[in-house]
C-alpha cells in the first residue's frame, strides 16, 4: 500500500470523484471544500458511479488550505478561473519534495503554476470524465474517467515517462482509475482540446447537451470542423494529431450518456467560464506560430460575450 498523502484542492465533480476513489482504495486524502465543508465534515462524501456506488462516512475536510497538512501530491482540481488563489494555497499544503498534479482543462495552466512552485514539481493530467456534483458532498459519475498524465517541462518538449509518474499512476490504478502515461504533455493537452473546444463551447452557445450536438447533422459537422481546427493549431505548435484521433473522440461522444458539459453547468449556474485557458490560450499559441483558427476565434468571441453578459446579470 502506498504511503503517499494526497491533497485535493477543489472537491467538485472532478476532484471529489478522484479524491474519493483514492481514499476508498485506502490512501490518505485531504479535501479542500467551500460551501459544503460542514456538510461533508458531518456526513462524508457520497459517490454514485456507473462502476459502483460508495459512501465515505468520514473524510478529512477543510475550509482553508492553511489548515491542511503538507502532502506529497497536491491535486489541483479547481476551475482555472480560481487559479488566482493558488499562490496562497500551494506553498502551505505542499511538501518540500512534493509534486503538484494539475487536473485542469486548457492550455498553459502548468506555466502559471510553475511560477509558484518551480518548474520541477509539476505533472499535468488530462481527464476524460463525465461527472457532476449534484448536491453537498454528492457526486454522480456518469461515464469514463481515465486520466492521461505527463511531466511538465518549461520548453514544452517531451519529458519522457518518470518514476514519479509511474508511482502516482499506480495509486490511481489501485483506485480503479485507468491511467495513460504520456511522454509529451503538450501533445496531450492539444488532444484534450479536440473534445473540449467543440463540446464545451457549442454546449453554451447553442444551449445543447452532447447527445443533441451529435444527433443533428449540422452541429455534428460543426463539431468535426472545430476539431480539425484544433488539429491545425496543434500542428502549428509542432504536435501532430492523426485523423483517427478525431474519429475516436466522435465515437466516444456518440457512445457517451447524454451529458451537460462542465462549461454549460457553469454558465447555467452563472459562474465564470474557463474561456481564456480553453479557447484564448490555444488561439494565442497558434497565432504566435503563424496559424489562424477562424471558427474557434468566432466561438471564443461568442463565449466572451455570453460570459460577460452572464456576470453582469448576477444579483
Amino acid at each position: 500500500m502506498s504511503d503517499r498523502t494526497y491533497a485535493i484542492l477543489g472537491t467538485g465533480a472532478l476532484g471529489g470523484f478522484y479524491g474519493a476513489r483514492l481514499q476508498n482504495a485506502g490512501l490518505d486524502v485531504h479535501f479542500l471544500l467551500r460551501s459544503d465543508r460542514h456538510h461533508v465534515s458531518k456526513h462524508g462524501l457520497v459517490v454514485e458511479s456507473k462502476d459502483g456506488d460508495f459512501t465515505l462516512p468520514k473524510v478529512n475536510a477543510y475550509g482553508d488550505a492553511s489548515e491542511m497538512p503538507r502532502c506529497d501530491v497536491v491535486v489541483v482540481a479547481l476551475k482555472t478561473t480560481q487559479n488566482h488563489l493558488l499562490p496562497k494555497m500551494l506553498p502551505s499544503v505542499m511538501k518540500d519534495d512534493g509534486v503538484v498534479l494539475v487536473l485542469q482543462n486548457g492550455l498553459g495552466v502548468e506555466d502559471e503554476i510553475a511560477k509558484i512552485v518551480g518548474n520541477q514539481k509539476i505533472i499535468g493530467g488530462l481527464c476524460f470524465l463525465c461527472s457532476n456534483k449534484v448536491g453537498p458532498g454528492h457526486i454522480r459519475h456518469l461515464d469514463y474517467g481515465q486520466i492521461t498524465v505527463g511531466e511538465y517541462s518549461t520548453n514544452h518538449q517531451p519529458a519522457g515517462v518518470t518514476d514519479r509518474m509511474r508511482q502516482i499512476g499506480s495509486d490511481f490504478e489501485r483506485a480503479g482509475i485507468a491511467i495513460e502515461l504520456t511522454e509529451d504533455l503538450l501533445l496531450g493537452r492539444w488532444q484534450k482540446l479536440i473534445w473540449n473546444i467543440p463540446y464545451n463551447g457549442l454546449s453554451v452557445v447553442l444551449n445543447a447537451t452532447t447527445d443533441e450536438l451529435m444527433a443533428n447533422v449540422h452541429t455534428r459537422a460543426l463539431v468535426e470542423q472545430l476539431m480539425r481546427e484544433v488539429v491545425a493549431g496543434a500542428k502549428s505548435c509542432d504536435r501532430i494529431i492523426a485523423d483517427s484521433f478525431i474519429q475516436k473522440m466522435l465515437d466516444y461522444t456518440l457512445n457517451m450518456k447524454p451529458y451537460r458539459t462542465s462549461m454549460k453547468i457553469d454558465y447555467d449556474e452563472k459562474r465564470p467560464l474557463e474561456v481564456e485557458k480553453m479557447f484564448g490560450n490555444p488561439l494565442r499559441a497558434a497565432k504566435d506560430a503563424g496559424a489562424e483558427l477562424p471558427q474557434i476565434a468566432t466561438l471564443y468571441q461568442q463565449l466572451k460575450f455570453l460570459d460577460a453578459k452572464n456576470s453582469s446579470s448576477i444579483g
